[in-house]
This record gives C-alpha cells, structure tokens and sequence, in this order.
C-alpha cells in the first residue's frame, strides 16, 4: 500500500444544543454547525470530537470533526462509551459484511460494503467490484483512519487492488490530501480501469476510475433484476439508461427488444458494450441518443408504444431550492411515459432525489397519473437493496413504483 497521510487526531471537548442532545440520543449522525455551544479553537478535520452532556458532564457521543462542512461533526459513536481504534472499525465492518451476506449468496460480486452513515461510518463509502475495492471519501475527516481503516476492508473483502475516489468537495482541499487524488490505486495494480463485475449472473463492465459514483449504479440491482421478471415477450424502453443496466436485465428476461435512450452518446455506447458482453443478439437492442423528454415525445408522435417503460432520472433535486422543480419534473415525466405504455403494460418510475421524500414521490406520480385520466393500478413500490440499508431519515433516498397501466 503507498505512503498514506500521517496525521494524528487531536481530541476535541464539545458542547451542543438541547435539541442536538435529544437528536443523538434518538442515533442521528449529524450535529450542524449552529447546534456546537462550545469548542476549542484550531479543530483539524479528522480531530475526534467527544460530546458531553450538559447536565452531568458525561460523555454523551464521539464523531469525526469537520470544520469545512456545516455538518461539523460526524458522529460515530453514541451514548456508550468506546474507544476508536482497530478493533472498534473492525467490528463496525464485519458488521456492516454480515449484513450483505443474502447477496453475497446470489451470483454477484459487485456491492456496497459501507454505506456511511447508514453503516455507522459517516461519510465514507466502500464498494466491491470483483477483486477491486473502491473507496470514496466524503470528508477529508477519514484522512487521519485511512492507514487504519483499509487494511481492514480488505481483509474482509478479500479484494487485491484499492482505488481512491474523491468527492468534489474533498478534491478542492489539496492542502490536506498530501498528494492523494481522485482515481489513485493505493493498493495493487488496476490494468484496465474498466472491471467486469457480475450482477445476478449478468456481465457488466464498470470503470472504477472515472465512471459516475464509484463505477456503477449499484443500488438499482434489485430492480434491475425485477425488470427482468418482468420484461419476457415486451417490448422495452429504457429512459435514462446510462449504461444500460435495465437494458442488459430486460433482455435477459426476454424481452422482445429494448430501445435505450439516453442524451450521452458515451453512455450508449457502454450499453452497446454491456449487451454485447453478455452475448445478446444486437438486432434486440436500438439506441436512441436524445433528450429523454424530448425523445418520449417523438416516440409518442411515432406512434411507438412499449409494453414495459423503465424511467430512472438524476437526482433532480440536490438542493432545497431545486425541490418544486423537480416534482414538476416527475410529473412531467409519468405523464410523458404514460402515453408510452401499450395496454395493460408497464410503467417502472424512480426517484434517488434524497431531498423529495417517498410519499411526495409517489403522491406527485400518481396524482399526475389521474390528471392525465390514466387508467393504472399501483402493483409495488420498492426502495434500497440490502447492501444499501437505512440507518436514519435522510439516509433513505431510492424509491421506485411499479404502475400498471390501462
């Protein structure tokens, strides 16, 4: 492994809010900036803030001091006294593979290892992609565990090669990434920065290096699957396809054909490479590079219809100030792919805007649904997959329904 920054935490004696109190009490990982009564001076990210009760001065919680974010401190530990060290990350990442174990049990070798904080390690993600083991920072708070933390991810994810992945955030604080930068192998060799993983017995190429997130969208696995149930004897549309996941999946299940649509012609081009991985005959599989709003209105004037439509957008809302747009946005959405969908077809609609909560999701969809006077029938909702658990409000993101239309 290379040379990782040496730097010790100092210990940091803080006091918080009554209401900060309460809330870590009831386990949420996050103290704001507003919430801090008292702290010393010259806190270093990565310092290791320690949170006592006002009333008796005992310790109340232990977290990961940040004082770029306004989330200013990351809290590890609560309530129970412990100390941070090896054993303590040990235990928090085997019990974070334990929980992974009913996929690990299917044909798959790609999957999230830890889910910061829902996985009780705010702020750091690990995923698996066969024997590659991705690591993304979201706080350079992690910089003083790495040497600490990585060998232990390793071992229990019996990988060979570490690559580093940098949020944007944390790519701006050179200063204090002592030379480490975003796509850096820190462990073993990466030949080819794209990696054939496995998911559910299909063959997909993920580039750890450069690909969004960590390489792959990991957390849509079950629906994918689901998608495949579904898809046998269909005709298939697959909006925002990216690099055609749905794609691969539906025609796997035996979908008549699949038509990706999607505005990067790059992405298309890794959903052409993804089917042809997987041996699937390509006269099944048209791309259509365009707009997704505007290529579902073409289709509709075409008089194209599909009998299963899988419509996974961006996050449309990454701040506050986004949210009403991006509401209008679904709607738009569920209207367009609506007139889309054959008689008693499909419609897959989802959401990863963790700023629009499930019920104003659904509720958005199906209120647009019946505006639009579109028969349907509600058959599922579904929401995280196994590797990506939830461990507190703000940590639940991913929702997707199944409508049955007409």
């Amino acid at each position: 492994m290379i040379d990782l920054p040496k730097i010790t935490p100092k210990r940091l004696a803080i006091k918080v809010k009554p209401a900060a109190e309460r809330s870590i009490r009831a386990g949420h990982p996050w103290i704001f900036d507003g919430s801090i009564l008292k702290e010393p001076a010259g806190g270093r990210a990565g310092d290791l803030a320690i949170i006592f009760d006002q009333r008796d001065n005992k310790f109340l919680a232990a977290g990961l001091y940040d004082p770029h974010s306004p989330i200013r401190i990351k809290i590890l530990q609560a309530n129970t006294p412990a100390t941070i060290d090896r054993d303590w990350f040990r235990e928090r990442i085997e019990g974070a593979f334990a929980q992974r174990q009913p996929l690990l049990a299917t044909d798959t070798d790609s999957y999230r290892l830890l889910f910061g904080e829902n996985d009780g390690l705010p702020g750091l993600i690990a995923d698996v992609y066969a024997r590659v083991l991705v690591v993304k920072l979201y706080t350079t708070a992690w910089l003083p565990y790495l040497a600490t933390v990585l060998p232990e991810l390793l071992r229990v994810s019996e990988t060979e090669t570490i690559v580093l992945r940098l949020s944007r955030q944390v790519q701006q604080r050179t200063e204090e990434l002592a030379g480490l930068h975003d796509g850096q192998v820190l462990h073993g060799d990466l030949p080819d920065p794209e990696v054939e993983i496995r998911e559910h017995g299909l063959r997909f190429l993920a580039n750890v290096v450069r690909g969004h997130k960590t390489g792959f969208f990991l957390d849509h696995r079950h629906n994918r699957k689901r998608v495949g149930e579904l898809a046998a004897d269909r005709r298939v549309l697959d909006v925002f396809s990216y690099a055609g996941g749905f794609t691969v999946h539906a025609l796997a299940g035996g979908a008549r054909s699949v038509a990706s649509l999607d505005i990067s012609a790059q992405a298309q081009e890794a959903a052409r490479r993804n089917v042809a991985l997987n041996e699937f005959d390509a006269t099944r599989h048209e791309v259509m590079v365009a707009d997704a709003f505007a290529g579902m209105e073409a289709l509709y004037r075409a008089g194209e219809r599909f009998g299963l439509i899988v419509v996974d957008p961006p996050a449309f809302a990454k701040r506050a100030e986004e949210r009403e747009r991006a509401l209008q946005s679904y709607a738009r959405l569920a209207r367009l792919a609506a007139r889309l969908v054959a008689p008693d077809g499909i419609l897959l609609l989802a959401s990863c805007s963790s700023r629009i909560s499930a019920d104003e999701f659904f509720t958005t969809v199906e209120d647009e649904l019946a505006r639009a006077g579109v028969k349907y029938r509600s058959l599922e909702r579904r929401f995280h997959d196994v590797d990506h658990p939830i461990g507190f409000p703000e940590g639940g993101y991913l929702k997707a329904g199944y409508y049955e239309i007409g």
